[in-house]
């Protein structure tokens, strides 16, 4: 009996053991240069699950700005310019997170309060984790300004959403 209690304790170890480390994904994206201190956190249950993601985010100044995720993890400048464009692997437009022909790094606006914070929590079906798309090793950009979401009047708007200068980018990374 003690035998089938060890193979049945041994199976159940390894069921929790593959849940975590293979099931359930989870990635950050630490800010070393303007936002010092500041962090977002990915997880994804499994690859048929959205992603949700948390954002603590400090020193901004009060109000919208641009939120995105960048093909590229390549942190080299400080000005965050080889990140290149927006994670868009399906050729899509540029616009908000809600938005079903939009890049798939388009995260919208996140909203800092009046002391320049946001901790705020996002969930889109848009990203992963796991496989071909997966985000892992790209960036993640704060901009300056508001993201209009591609539907200003100004010449970048369909590419990039006027949202500004790229005020710092963290790579995402295995948590």
């Amino acid at each position: 009996m003690s035998k089938i209690m060890s193979f049945f304790n041994l199976i159940f170890k390894f069921v929790i053991i593959f849940y975590i480390y293979i099931l359930n994904m989870q990635a950050i994206a630490v800010f070393q240069g303007k936002l010092k201190g500041s962090y977002v956190s990915f997880y994804q249950d499994n690859s048929q699950m959205p992603v949700k993601i948390n954002v603590h985010i400090k020193n901004l100044t009060p109000g919208k700005h641009g939120f995105h995720i960048h093909e590229k993890g390549n942190l080299l400048k400080s000005d965050c310019s080889e990140c290149a464009g927006h994670w868009n692997p399906y050729n899509k437009k540029h616009g908000g997170l809600q938005d079903n022909n939009s890049h798939a790094g388009d995260l919208g606006n996140i909203i800092a309060n009046d002391t320049g914070e946001i901790n705020t929590h996002i969930s889109t079906d848009k990203i992963t984790l796991y496989g071909k798309y997966s985000i892992l090793g790209r960036s993640i950009i704060v901009h300056a300004d508001e993201d209009d979401l591609g539907k200003g009047s100004h010449h970048d708007s369909p590419i990039t959403g006027h949202a500004g200068k790229r005020l710092d980018c963290a790579i995402i990374g295995h948590s």
